[in-house]
């Protein structure tokens, strides 16, 4: 520990102040900001990792600010890391597709270590990212639902226009002891041998 004074000359006297009786350094530290911060994405999330020396990994902790990149600074988002490792992930879910995002990063001291204290460190130069467009689900289900829809009416449609069009021309004249027409298509059509029968098929509307 240090005393810190401050001698001056006021009115031609000499006079000290004593501006901290006892100044620990390692009570007040800044340190330097994260280096080298670098951010990779993924169809689930992004990854974010930097660089700090080797000696302060264990006892330091962060806070990320993330925000779109057209917006301010005051809007960002904060996230705070689990552990001390020098690395974070944010989920896709917390992005919009398509669009450009910014993150920047601090560090400070770990208020679990006893031996040091500081202050955040300024802000770390910014990674930028995007997380991919990815076609939306929902409709996809639309658009398949739709060609199933229209598929079923079709379909039905045509076989009743064939259907028609067959008995318009299946018109038959049936009478006693005569064997069925090679013009009746319709063999669920019972003849009876006993009484003449003359049948004719209409259209159906």
């Amino acid at each position: 520990g240090y005393r810190v004074s401050l001698q001056g000359n006021f009115f031609g006297r000499n006079h000290t102040y004593i501006t901290f009786p006892e100044y620990n350094p390692c009570k007040h530290i800044k340190l330097d900001p994260p280096a080298n911060i670098q951010s990779n994405v993924t169809a689930s999330k992004c990854q974010i990792w930097w660089s700090v020396p080797w000696y302060l990994v264990e006892i330091l902790q962060y806070e990320l600010q993330y925000k779109e990149y057209t917006m301010s600074w005051e809007t960002a988002l904060n996230k705070t890391p689990s552990s001390s490792l020098p690395q974070i992930e944010i989920e896709a879910a917390e992005l919009r597709s398509g669009i450009t995002y910014a993150a920047r990063l601090r560090c400070k001291v770990s208020e679990n270590e006893d031996s040091y204290h500081s202050q955040w460190s300024e802000w770390s130069q910014t990674t930028v990212f995007q997380r991919p467009g990815i076609p939306k689900l929902s409709e996809q289900i639309l658009n398949t639902r739709t060609m199933q829809f229209l598929f079923i009416p079709l379909s039905f449609g045509t076989l009743l226009y064939l259907f028609w069009n067959c008995k318009l021309s299946s018109s038959c004249f049936l009478t006693s002891g005569q064997k069925a027409s090679p013009v009746l298509t319709f063999p669920h059509q019972l003849l009876s041998s006993s009484h003449s029968i003359i049948c004719t098929m209409g259209i159906l509307r």
